[in-house]
């Protein structure tokens, strides 16, 4: 029971990371990509956690862990960027 729960998981997952990836390239201005991008990292943390599951393995969740500090690196020094036109002052 518990393998087809995380099955159905990594497909719904999935499916919300192609519509966060839809929303990047279509996106209406800058701050929704940039949002758009956020949300995609967070769904790659939440895949590749799901898929250490589904392996049953703990290799994965370091991974997990870098990819979730570079994505807030990330999304802040974008911010930074469309706020004031610099990342580094």
């Amino acid at each position: 029971m518990m393998t087809i729960a995380l099955h159905a998981t990594l497909v719904m997952v999935s499916i919300a990371a192609l519509l966060n990836l839809y929303r990047l390239v279509q996106g209406p201005d800058a701050p929704d990509r940039i949002l758009a991008l956020d949300t995609l990292y967070i769904n790659g943390i939440a895949l590749i956690t799901l898929l250490d599951l589904v392996l049953g393995t703990r290799l994965y969740l370091e991974a997990a862990m870098l990819m979730a500090v570079m994505g807030f690196v990330g999304t802040v020094a974008l911010a930074k960027y469309l706020k004031r036109g610099s990342v580094i002052e």
